[in-house]
């Protein structure tokens, strides 16, 4: 089969022809008829990002991936060839540690991929697979981040930095949790533009000098209860901690490498702010996102901004690291 194989010592992304897997206890093996192009995909292969638990040094790429099972193996015969599935982007093995696939073990950047049973969710025959394949990640990731970790509750005040693959979502998944308003701030203003027809109530340029008085202006001067940095840029994480109001939180997804500095650790404390990592998604939290797209209450067909064939693998990761296009998701699919 044709596989996107990432080789770690070159960081070369190689199409290769490799053997289709056997399942083996516990496992299935599905037909992939869609994979989600990724930053951290982008990061692997610039080298920013490197594989914890991989064993070896290549590892097929893609950890957003949907398609249908094609065989099952002992233990996992409840799986019928031919149902309709998304992969969870990882799991837990049996000390506890958090696998990627498509990082930690192969994935979906290929015709066939294996997965741990557990780890597959049914999905709705209407939901097409471009939408699902995206949703263990650029969907869940936000949603975890702005219902777990950030605790939004309807009529927070709420703000997006980086309007991008996680952050389009996360402006969608903050007006579904009702929080109001929804500001968006990005320097792109196609961005921005986008940000608006997704449901933000505002889009800001980070570099307008009048930046912290449009939030005041917009919170009734109380600032942001929830800010989320998607941009994963150290003047953001700044900037937005000027803007939190009491008890606001601020939520670091974006990974940028670099010291996280809060200048006024008073003001931090007097108003019990609050700054908090975030990581990911729970299986379940990927299993209601698959419920809420099934039943039209959250809808993805904006999201995917191209579709490419799995044989052009290194051309869309070399798109959305030039963000070409501004896209939100490039999907690819055997």
């Amino acid at each position: 089969m044709l596989a996107a194989r990432l080789h770690l010592p070159t960081r070369e992304l190689r199409m290769e022809r490799v053997p289709v897997p056997e399942p083996g206890p516990g496992q299935v093996r599905i037909a992939v008829r869609a994979a989600g192009v990724c930053l951290s995909d982008v990061h692997l292969l610039d080298g920013t990002l490197r594989p914890a638990w991989l064993t070896g040094d290549e590892v097929t790429l893609g950890h957003e991936v949907a398609g249908v099972i094609e065989a099952a193996g002992p233990g996992a015969e409840a799986w019928s060839p031919g149902q309709r599935v998304v992969l969870q982007a990882g799991e837990s093995d049996l000390r506890g540690t958090v696998l990627t696939r498509g990082v930690d073990y192969d994935g979906g950047y290929a015709e066939y991929a294996l997965a741990t049973a557990t780890t597959v969710v049914p999905i709705p025959d209407d939901l097409p697979f471009e939408q699902a394949c995206i949703i263990p990640d650029a969907v869940s990731t936000p949603w975890a981040a702005i219902t777990s970790t950030a605790a939004t509750r309807a009529g927070d005040a709420a703000a997006v930095w980086g309007v991008g693959g996680l952050g389009a979502h996360a402006v969608q998944l903050l007006r579904l949790v009702g929080a109001a308003p929804v500001i968006a701030v990005d320097p792109l203003p196609a961005a921005r533009q986008r940000a608006l027809a997704l449901g933000a109530d505002v889009a800001i340029d980070p570099a307008d000098p009048a930046f912290r008085d449009a939030v005041l202006d917009r919170t009734g001067g109380l600032g942001l209860d929830v800010a989320l940095d998607f941009a994963g840029v150290p003047p953001v994480r700044e900037q937005a901690l000027k803007v939190l109001g009491p008890g606001g939180r601020l939520v670091v997804v974006g990974l940028a490498g670099q010291p996280v500095t809060i200048p006024d650790d008073i003001g931090l404390a007097y108003f019990r702010q609050s700054v908090h990592g975030h990581y990911g998604s729970l299986p379940q939290d990927v299993q209601r996102l698959v419920t809420l797209a099934g039943r039209g209450r959250l809808d993805l067909s904006a999201s995917v901004s191209g579709v490419l064939p799995l044989a052009e693998a290194p051309a869309a990761l070399d798109r959305l690291a030039r963000k070409e296009g501004d896209p939100i998701r490039l999907v690819l699919v055997p």
